[in-house]
């Protein structure tokens, strides 16, 4: 499984925002951007560079590429499928992001980061329509149902987690059963407020040149 190895905070410091890469460090007084609200580099404060067109473009396609732990490769082959699909380009994209099932894993709360996610899922706790699935960029749907797996269910650090499922957080394009330890996908992920998180315009100008 392919991923993107580089230092986590320094990843957040490059782009100048959280991208909430290590869980619970990113929600402490402990996140290096708080102290270090600068690039990382040997000369250390040098004040921010004023970007081309392309800088920013560049900019927006790196944040969104690591805010969802994709490598270059990974994240141009959603861009294509993206443009090959029916409807906005750039919607497209971000359905085709927000659909990956450790992504889906990660809105539910039950983890505080995709990486952490795609662990779980890489180690066959979840069930999507009553089968096992361990890919992280497995594609989920609308309709679809995420179980977790009763063996896990008897660990007493996933009891817990979910136990302490925040329901009023989660995404309103998911919908959990308490009963059953089920997730199901009710509605289009895409939202405006995504949109104004994503700038995917910018990121479609990028690949487009």
């Amino acid at each position: 499984m392919a991923r993107n190895l580089d230092p986590k905070c320094k990843q957040c410091r490059r782009e100048g925002k959280k991208l909430f890469l290590k869980g619970e460090k990113c929600l402490s007084s402990k996140c290096p951007l708080i102290k270090r609200n600068y690039p990382p580099g040997l000369h250390g404060i040098k004040g921010k560079p004023r970007l081309t067109t392309y800088g920013i473009q560049l900019r927006e396609k790196q944040q969104a590429k690591r805010m969802y732990g994709l490598l270059e490769k990974q994240f141009k082959k959603y861009y294509e499928m993206a443009i090959k699909k029916k409807g906005e380009t750039g919607d497209n994209l971000l359905r085709l992001l927000e659909l990956r099932l450790d992504n889906v894993v990660y809105r539910l709360g039950l983890v505080k980061s995709r990486n952490l996610a795609r662990q779980l899922i890489s180690h066959s706790h979840f069930i999507v329509n009553d089968k096992k699935v361990n890919i992280p960029s497995y594609q989920v749907k609308i309709g679809d149902v995420i179980k977790l797996k009763e063996r896990s269910l008897k660990n007493p650090v996933f009891e817990e987690k979910v136990k302490n499922l925040k329901i009023e957080e989660m995404p309103d394009w998911l919908s959990w059963d308490p009963k059953n330890f089920t997730v199901k996908i009710v509605k289009d992920p895409v939202d405006d407020k995504l949109r104004n998180i994503i700038n995917t315009k910018i990121i479609i100008e990028f690949y487009s040149r």
